[in-house]
């Protein structure tokens, strides 16, 4: 028998998570939170069907933050079965954008199919026309000490 995977049990290891349905991708959602990426590090395949993101993303699975500072690590997001993709509140004219990502959403359509919702700090969002949910979030390289040394911060 097998169970799910739970937030902690990525603890020191590299992170590679799928997401079929939305309790997936909740836990998927609140590892990428925070998460920081330069425009320019937005693809979208049309003949793959895919649509990726190469993420810094914060460590929120740490369990070693005690004994160092806090860490970020590149992941990508990668969303397939895409057939459209839209955007708003974002400026693309401008490739030193940095964008940072807040949650991932899925709304429900017809049979499997929907739209993932990727929401950005400062009102921007993305919106991926899926046929069915398939979301992978997959680190790429070692953790990295935070530029800023600190955790990110939401007040209330």
């Amino acid at each position: 028998m097998t169970e799910d995977a739970r937030f902690e049990d990525a603890a020191e290891a590299a992170l590679n998570l799928g997401a079929f349905d939305l309790d997936d991708l909740t836990v998927i959602s609140g590892l990428a939170q925070d998460a920081i990426f330069p425009i320019t590090e937005m693809k979208w395949q049309k003949g793959a069907r895919r649509f990726a993101l190469l993420l810094n993303r914060f460590r929120w699975e740490d369990t070693g933050a005690g004994r160092h500072a806090p860490e970020r690590v590149q992941s990508l997001l990668v969303v397939d079965n895409v057939m459209g993709v839209a955007s708003q509140g974002i400026d693309r004219s401008d490739p030193d954008v940095i964008l940072s990502l807040l949650t991932i959403t899925f709304e429900p359509g017809e049979d499997a199919a929907g739209n993932v919702l990727l929401t950005l700090a400062g009102d921007g969002a993305i919106r991926l026309e899926v046929e069915a949910l398939d979301v992978t979030l997959k680190d790429v390289t070692r953790p990295y000490v935070a530029p800023s040394g600190k955790a990110p911060h939401h007040p209330d």
